[in-house]
This record gives structure tokens, C-alpha cells and sequence, in this order.
């Protein structure tokens, strides 16, 4: 994640401070690592604590961690913070129970951050400092002196009452739970709404037969438009989330709405008509949704003239060039998402999940996860995906984005400063 513009730095607390911020909560049993641009902070990782009992597997760990990190093509350096209780204390289990304040085992963490040093060098991104961070205690990986460097480390407290932590929480930032702890309800944690799920089955009941019309995936458009112009993104009714939720679970419908929150919407129509998604013969009958709660005008149309016919533009213009959905969806393209409407996109699919699971739930809980992996929150977007595919099992889209989060794969607004997620959102951590 690129951090916000503005921020100064004036010691170690506040580059420890700024972490649980970057991610979104506190993390344990990890590492962190922090690319440098200079004297500025770059992108931030944040990855498990690999199994500590063999070289080899610490040898393939750091070198996986490189692989990410270089993805940063603007980094020259590297900070590192390692997240573990492990080795605070040692003599804890003495039969005299006296217990030794002490340093992360020799053998354990400290050989882990030597096999990340050797390298991170070798790539060109040294380490510049490090750091582990326990429960109670932080201290500097390589200051042994104890009269600056006092055992068994300086308190974490420093850290949650530092200048910058004080700074990010006027600005609006907060720090919850680990996604892996918490998330939203699925079937049999609690009870659902079943008149959201029961709208939802007659919608999909009426709209199945119209998932090639060009004309109802226009109305699709045109519902979900003014859905996401609507300021605060009220509650829907339940009528209308039952529709947006029988919309969501045609795959095509659901891409086009993602590509439109992001990236407008001629890029959602042009990609519906570059994959060939509609049948000439399924003629221009259409299902309209109850609009209760909308404004009774939508936003203006941005996307084809009436009659389906796209206004002509230059060939050879750079400005009209529409991205297409793989772009859109892998964050290369446009140059900045449109992250309010992304945002208003997250509020209501949050509702809409919440109504109850099935594949509505999955579609909801995937749009959720792929927008937390646009901001470059890979935790939350990970915890997310994982909900979807346990909501409904072999949920593909899920599944491919997962598997680009494991990989450390980025997201291509997530990695540049001028189109990250902080700079347009003033809540943003």
C-alpha cells in the first residue's frame, strides 16, 4: 500500500505507528516490510511468519518476499519489522521461575531477518533498519547497547501514543481486528434476511431468460448507475436488493458493474461488446427494478446514445480511449479509478451480503475483496475471498483473485502514488 502524501517521520515509533494504519489493524505473527524511495515510504507488505525450523525454507520465504518487493520498480531500501512473541523471555519454563528479559532467539527471528538481508541486498534493496515488535515490548534488531537499547525492549505503548499513530487518527483513520478474526456473517453465524433472498429468487427466476439482452443488461446499467450516484449509499429496500443480488449472480452483469464503479461506464458496455455477451434474438424485453429509495433521475448517461450507438471519437485520440475489462479489473487502467463511486460500491455490497449466503453473498463478498485489493489491503481482500468461496463453494472469480493475493500479486493503482487509494480518499489510512 502507498501511504498518504504529508506525513513526517521523526523516529522509529512513527514508522511502527504508521503500520497498523497502512493494514488496517495490528498484525501478529508477521513480517512487515516497508519499501523506501529515498527518505520516503513506498509500498507495504505484510506477509505470515514462515516456519522457522530449516534454512531452506527461510532461504525460499525471503526470496518470495524480493519477488514482491520488486515490484516497487522506484525502491532503493527496504525496512523490515518483524511481528512475534517469540523469544522475549528467555528461562520462562526455569524451575526457579525467574524470568530473563532477553532479545528474539538467536537462531529463530534473527536468522530469518539475516537470510531477508543477504537477499534483499543482492536485488538492490538493502535493509536500512529493522525492528521486532512482541505484546508488550519493541525494540531495534540491531542496537545491543543496553543504555539506549535498554532490555527486554522499549514499551509498545511508545508506539500507539507516537505523533504520527496521533496524526492518522485526526485525519479519520482507525485500526480494527485482523480480517482473519472477524468479518461478516455467513449462513449459520446469523440469521439471514430471508425476504432479501426470497426477492432475490423471483428476480432470478425473471431475469434468467434475458441474460444475452442488450437491453436488459442496459437497464442493469442503468439501475446500478444510480445506485452508486446516490449520496451515502442509503439502505435499499428489499425489493430493489433482491434485484441487485439476482444482477450480481450473472457473471457478465456482475464484471460490468465492478468495471463501471471503477472505470465508468463506456468501458462497461464496450467490454460487455467486445466478449460478445449478447443475443440478437432475445429481443428488447426488459425487467425493470423498484427504484424505492432512489432519486427519481439517475446520473447523466456517459455511455452509448440512444439506440446503442457509441458517439464517434478519434481513432488516434489518447483521451477517448476506453480501458477494457481486464485492464480495468487488474488496475492498468484509467490512470485513477473513480474511488468514491468505488467506495458507495463497497457500502452497498456490504448490505447486500449481509442479507444472506448463496452465490448473491459470494458475488457481493468477492466485489468487497477486490476493491479492498485495489487499495492494496491484500489481508482484508484475502479474508473477503475466503468468505465468498466458503458462502458458495468453486465461486470462480473468488478464486482467481485469491490466488493473484497469495501470489503478492499488486494492484496496478494500489503500487503508483498517483493513483492510490489515499490520495482520493480523505479517510483513508
Amino acid at each position: 500500500m502507498t501511504p498518504p502524501e504529508r506525513l513526517t517521520i521523526t523516529g522509529p515509533e512513527d514508522i511502527l505507528g504508521f503500520i497498523p494504519h497502512s493494514l488496517g489493524y495490528w498484525p501478529a505473527n508477521s513480517l512487515v516490510a516497508m519499501t523506501m524511495q529515498g527518505k520516503r515510504l513506498g509500498a507495504t507488505l505484510r506477509v505470515d511468519l514462515p516456519a522457522l525450523d530449516s534454512d531452506p525454507g527461510l532461504l525460499r520465504f525471503s526470496r518470495t518476499v524480493r519477488d514482491y518487493l520488486e515490484a516497487d520498480h522506484d525502491a532503493d531500501g527496504t525496512l523490515l519489522v518483524l511481528f512475534s512473541d517469540e523469544g522475549w523471555f528467555a528461562g520462562s519454563g526455569c524451575a526457579s521461575g525467574v524470568v530473563t528479559p532477553g532479545v528474539p532467539e538467536e537462531g529463530t527471528l534473527a536468522r530469518l531477518l539475516t537470510a531477508l538481508e543477504v537477499e534483499l541486498e543482492l536485488s538492490g534493496l538493502p535493509v536500512r533498519d529493522a525492528w521486532y515488535v512482541g505484546e508488550d515490548f519493541w525494540r531495534n534488531a540491531y542496537c545491543f547497547d543496553p543504555s539506549c537499547c535498554p532490555f527486554p525492549g522499549r514499551s509498545v505503548d511508545e508506539i500507539r501514543d507516537s505523533r504520527l499513530n496521533a496524526e492518522m487518527v485526526f485525519r479519520g483513520s482507525s485500526v480494527g481486528e485482523d480480517p482473519s478474526l472477524t468479518g461478516d456473517a455467513l449462513p449459520g453465524e446469523a440469521p439471514s434476511d430471508r425476504s432479501v433472498v426470497e426477492s432475490e429468487q423471483c428476480w432470478a427466476a425473471e431475469l434468467a431468460a434475458l441474460r444475452g439482452s442488450r437491453s436488459q443488461f442496459a437497464t442493469i446499467l442503468d439501475v446500478w448507475e444510480r445506485v452508486l450516484a446516490t449520496e451515502g449509499a442509503a439502505q435499499v429496500s428489499v425489493g430493489l436488493a433482491g434485484y441487485l443480488r439476482a444482477s450480481l449472480c450473472v457473471p457478465h452483469w456482475r464484471d460490468a458493474v465492478l468495471v463501471m464503479s471503477a472505470a465508468g461506464r463506456p468501458a462497461a458496455e464496450q467490454g460487455a461488446e467486445e466478449f460478445g455477451i449478447f443475443d440478437p434474438s432475445s429481443g428488447q424485453q426488459t425487467v425493470p427494478a423498484p427504484l424505492d429509495g432512489l432519486p427519481r433521475e439517475g446520473p447523466p448517461r456517459e455511455g452509448l446514445q440512444p439506440g446503442g450507438v457509441r458517439p464517434a471519437c478519434p481513432p488516434d485520440d489518447a483521451a477517448y480511449a476506453v480501458p477494457g475489462y481486464g485492464e480495468v479489473l487488474l488496475g492498468l487502467a484509467p490512470a485513477s479509478p473513480r474511488w468514491d463511486r468505488m467506495r458507495t460500491l463497497e457500502v452497498v455490497l456490504q448490505q447486500l451480503g449481509a442479507a444472506g449466503g448463496g452465490e448473491g453473498c459470494a458475488a457481493s463478498l468477492t466485489g468487497r475483496g477486490w476493491i479492498e485489493w485495489c487499495r492494496g489491503r491484500g489481508s482484508f481482500a484475502h479474508a473477503l475471498l475466503t468468505r465468498a468461496v466458503a458462502a458458495h463453494p468453486g465461486y470462480r472469480l473468488a478464486e482467481l483473485l485469491s490466488e493473484l493475493v497469495s501470489r503478492g500479486t499488486l494492484c496496478g493503482w494500489a503500487g503508483r502514488r498517483d493513483a492510490a487509494w489515499q490520495k482520493f480518499e480523505p479517510d483513508a489510512a
